[in-house]
């Protein structure tokens, strides 16, 4: 495992590898693994608005998440706020509208007034490029997530990262700006920070 002090683009550009090099079967064996170790955690909410991604660039899917969260749950899809580069959500089911936002990621088409902001979201499921055993996660570079969640303070929402063990390094050392997460899920294990 490799030791992170400054994240670097070649850091990022070796982990985005190893999680493309996932096979697609092993991807699925993820998503399902995934699936039941997020529904297992002990603060799993059983209603309310719960926030995935769309998965890209290797990323572990959530659609077996998604099948699977109780009935009272709204899966919830972001959606860049390009007004102050942050995100908002908005709820999403199969088959429904989507357009590509500006990295080429679809989102729900709705209207403004329909979106979720972030203290609206009972879970927020983040994806990563890198994370710890602490909690910390590296995500692309663009900080979308951390300018989203630069005022939160505790649960809710609960925060949980999602990748492959083959993404998992020693250690991150976090920025000021840097938000942790609650948990983190990969296909084999779930790592809870102390605090939650």
């Amino acid at each position: 495992m490799a030791s992170v002090r400054d994240p670097s683009a070649d850091l990022r550009r070796r982990l985005r590898d190893a999680r493309r090099g996932v096979s697609v079967g092993e991807r699925l064996a993820a998503a399902d693994a995934v699936a039941r170790g997020l529904l297992a955690l002990s603060f799993a909410p059983t209603r309310g608005y719960v926030a995935g991604y769309w998965a890209v660039d290797g990323e572990v899917p959530l659609h077996a998440w998604q099948l699977r969260l109780p009935k009272d749950c709204v899966y919830c899809l972001p959606v860049l706020d390009e007004s102050d580069n942050s995100l908002c959500f908005a709820p999403f089911c199969a088959g429904d509208a989507t357009r590509p936002n500006r990295f080429g990621i679809p989102e729900p088409v709705l209207e403004a007034s329909s979106l979720l902001s972030v203290t609206e979201m009972a879970l927020i499921v983040l994806p990563l490029t890198g994370f710890d055993a602490s909690g910390h996660r590296l995500g692309m570079g663009g900080g979308w997530y951390d300018r989203t969640l630069r005022d939160h303070r505790g649960a809710p929402p609960h925060l949980v990262g999602i990748g492959f063990d083959c993404q998992r390094v020693d250690a991150i050392q976090p920025r000021e700006w840097d938000v942790p997460c609650d948990a983190i899920v990969t296909e084999s294990t779930t790592y809870l920070r102390e605090s939650t």
